[in-house]
């Protein structure tokens, strides 16, 4: 096992106060929003565990046979694996300690009215059923998850894990009458009308939303950092559109006009792009997602700190399974599925490009890492080999991305036959498109296109929407 990173004592000494601050201060006076600050307060006691926990159980990890070798280095130490495991503990943790928090104000303030003469406390027991069955679905996501670690499941047999993991979360949506209507653009309203009610199908793609977000992080995977990296910046850009939602003084005001053709609206000295459109419902969804978030992003950012290149801790499969089905929940509980599909932009590229090698019609090898040249310390573009003539249609499809400059294709000189491919994955593109490059830039370059895609999906969603919906269509 690789030696640990140093842990500064002044973060731990630093850190602590301020956590602690942030948890107690509602009860000190009143504040606006006191669960949110409790929120920011167990996010950054789940960054110091995190950071603190990840190496002291690695060795327990590698006793235990959950270990793996760094392909991509010439030091073949074993690295403790699964340690996408801890994060998930510690996530999950944290989100049951904030459960009495979140609903603080319901309890405080709850009303008493009488029913056929009994007195009932009104609870929001919807909002609690919301957040039991969104802790289950993770559960569920993290236990099958580490059982993918440990058996070593191929990929055609994990599609169905991540709709197991969000029935809980269909179910309670179905339950309460969830909204199975969608908005039509405009341009196709003459045909189909304002609504369309998709009833079962929505189910449908609601569970392969939670089936895309999981796998997608994990075909995009094989050099250091690149797995947490993706989910740490796609939770912080769900947290920047959350806070466009939440009420906030004139001072801060944000000319989200400047974006699209949405209202300013100012109510007793706030403002708030969610009371824009008169809907507390909308700045309570979003909130909601911001108590999911911001955990998220205090592990995934402590998990960083010893994955970074290079690692001295893998996160396995069960990473990729909770993180995914985090933001499978908050996009379907906080309804804005179609706002947080905009933010897997390159997953959704590495994922079209893939589909070649994921149903069979090029080989696809177990491993498609780019090659490394360790007398330079390059990565390079790896092959898929073909050991019989492709079909026609494989002929078809790896000629049209070659054309476009996905893949660099190898014929035989007398027939023109392909005889390999580079492996398609971004990854692989990147290194095609921008020539060989070490390990530690190429997980920079895909940190950077993972970055512009949140910059064009805010684009998108806030300066090019009003164009296709009218209002805050999401």
């Amino acid at each position: 096992m690789p030696p640990p990173r140093p842990l500064p004592s002044v973060l731990l000494f630093g850190l602590i106060p301020v956590a602690a601050w942030f948890v107690v201060r509602p009860f000190i006076e009143p504040v606006p929003l006191p669960a949110l600050y409790t929120s920011i307060g167990f996010s950054i006691f789940a960054l110091l565990a995190t950071l603190y926990i990840i190496p002291a159980v690695g060795p327990a990890f590698i006793k235990a046979n959950l270990k793996g070798i760094d392909l991509l280095k010439t030091d073949k130490t074993p690295v403790p694996e699964s340690q996408g495991l801890v994060c998930a503990a510690v996530y999950i943790l944290f989100l049951i300690l904030f459960i009495p928090f979140a609903f603080s104000d319901s309890i405080s303030n709850s009303t008493k009215k009488t029913r056929e003469g009994i007195s009932v406390i009104e609870f929001p027991h919807h909002q609690l059923s919301v957040y039991l069955s969104s802790l289950l679905s993770l559960l569920i996501a993290t236990l099958l998850g580490f059982l993918d670690d440990v058996f070593d499941i191929r990929w055609r047999h994990k599609i169905p894990i991540p709709i197991i993991a969000s029935i809980p979360l269909l179910m309670v949506y179905y339950a309460e009458r969830g909204n199975t209507h969608v908005v039509v653009p405009i341009p196709l309203r003459f045909l189909f009308g304002t609504l369309v009610n998709l009833g079962p199908l929505y189910y449908i793609y609601m569970s392969l939303l939670s089936t895309f977000a999981t796998n997608s992080f994990n075909i995009l995977a094989g050099i250091n950092g690149s797995e947490v990296s993706q989910a740490l910046i796609i939770a912080i850009s769900v947290i920047l559109n959350d806070l466009l939602y939440l009420p906030w003084p004139l001072d801060f005001r944000i000319p989200l006009h400047l974006l699209g053709n949405r209202a300013d609206v100012e109510v007793g000295g706030v403002w708030s792009a969610g009371m824009a459109y008169g809907s507390q419902e909308l700045v309570e969804r979003h909130l909601f997602s911001l108590y999911f978030m911001l955990p998220m992003v205090a592990v995934c950012a402590g998990f960083m700190y010893h994955n970074w290149y290079p690692a001295r801790a893998f996160p396995g499969d069960t990473l990729c399974y909770v993180t995914g089905m985090a933001f499978a929940v908050v996009g379907i509980q906080a309804h804005f599925s179609k706002t947080l599909l905009l933010f897997f932009i390159p997953q959704i590229f590495n994922f079209l490009l893939s589909c070649p090698q994921l149903f069979g019609l090029v080989p696809c090898p177990r491993h498609r890492v780019p090659r490394i040249d360790h007398d330079t310390n390059l990565l390079h573009p790896s092959k898929a080999l073909f050991m019989r003539p492709p079909t026609n249609l494989s002929t078809l499809i790896l000629k049209t991305l070659s054309a476009l400059g996905l893949t660099q294709l190898t014929t035989h000189p007398s027939n023109g036959t392909i005889l390999e491919a580079n492996n398609l994955t971004i990854l692989n593109f990147f290194l095609l498109r921008l020539g060989p490059m070490n390990e530690k830039r190429l997980v920079q370059v895909l940190m950077c296109s993972q970055v512009a895609g949140s910059m064009f999906a805010f684009t998108v969603r806030y300066g090019l929407a009003g164009l296709v919906y009218d209002g805050n269509r999401r």
